[in-house]
């Protein structure tokens, strides 16, 4: 669990850090690679709800 904790940690930094390029830096390509993460973000999200219940259930 510490492991995708840490993916997740470091997918919303690569989120944030293109977010701040997009609209403090107006760098155009950041919102595409935004976006990506938003979508990477999703999937680590629902793998670590998924861990989780099964680690309540123990």
């Amino acid at each position: 669990m510490n492991d995708l904790f840490a993916k997740i940690a470091t997918e919303f930094e690569t989120f944030k850090n293109e977010y701040e390029s997009l609209m403090e830096k107006g760098v155009k390509a950041a919102g595409p690679r935004a976006r990506k993460s938003t979508l990477e973000l999703e999937k680590l999200l629902k793998e670590f709800r998924k861990v989780s219940v099964e680690e309540s259930k123990k």
